[in-house]
């Protein structure tokens, strides 16, 4: 399902913890790392579309979380030639997102990589708000940046100035107190953006 502009329909994830940090997941068998996110099935709406991904990809249900915000409108971000499949190219442009911030209201222990057959997945961790952006794939970036910086005035009372400048983006992938599957991760590119489903 595609707009006339070329732009698939897709939810985006800011999930919280208690110290306000976020949830970042390891692109399976990739060194890509990211937030939770997924396309809008026809006639679903965003926060369906949205509790269907957070099922999928980290194995939370509703009763897992509380909704704090979404961002007031479309953020969009165009997917290079070379991640679109050849028959796509041409009508298939990127993404459209509206993003959500989320608090989890269970435990780490509910989340779960494995809750669908096709996991996205195969590491997370828990990372600072403002982690610099270094490992998420680049043309996401501006995508992400837009929606961490909209979203944050609706973050508990803390130091919200933003670090994306920084660089040095160690980890998520600095495993330490990662939550990897036994799965050997190899050195690949970015898996490709799949083109919408007929």
């Amino acid at each position: 399902m595609l707009d006339r502009d070329g732009f698939r329909p897709n939810v985006g994830i800011v999930l919280l913890n208690q110290k306000n940090q976020v949830f970042w997941g390891k692109r399976i068998r990739t060194h890509s790392w990211q937030f939770p996110q997924g396309g809008i099935d026809r006639g679903e709406t965003p926060e369906q579309a949205m509790f269907r991904e957070l099922h999928e990809e980290v194995g939370l249900q509703p009763e897992h979380v509380a909704i704090v915000a979404r961002t007031r409108d479309w953020l969009r971000y165009e997917v290079p030639d070379r991640y679109i499949r050849r028959d796509a190219r041409g009508h298939y442009k990127g993404q459209k997102q509206i993003w959500f911030l989320l608090q989890l209201t269970g435990f780490d222990w509910n989340l779960n990589l494995r809750a669908t057959e096709h996991p996205e997945f195969d590491a997370w961790r828990w990372n600072d708000y403002w982690v610099p952006l270094d490992a998420v794939v680049e043309f996401k970036r501006g995508v992400y940046e837009m929606a961490l910086t909209e979203l944050s005035r609706y973050l508990p009372r803390m130091d919200v100035r933003p670090r994306f400048q920084s660089s040095g983006f160690r980890g998520p992938g600095a495993v330490d107190n990662a939550h990897a599957m036994d799965v050997a991760a190899q050195q690949a590119s970015p898996g490709p953006e799949l083109p919408p489903s007929s």
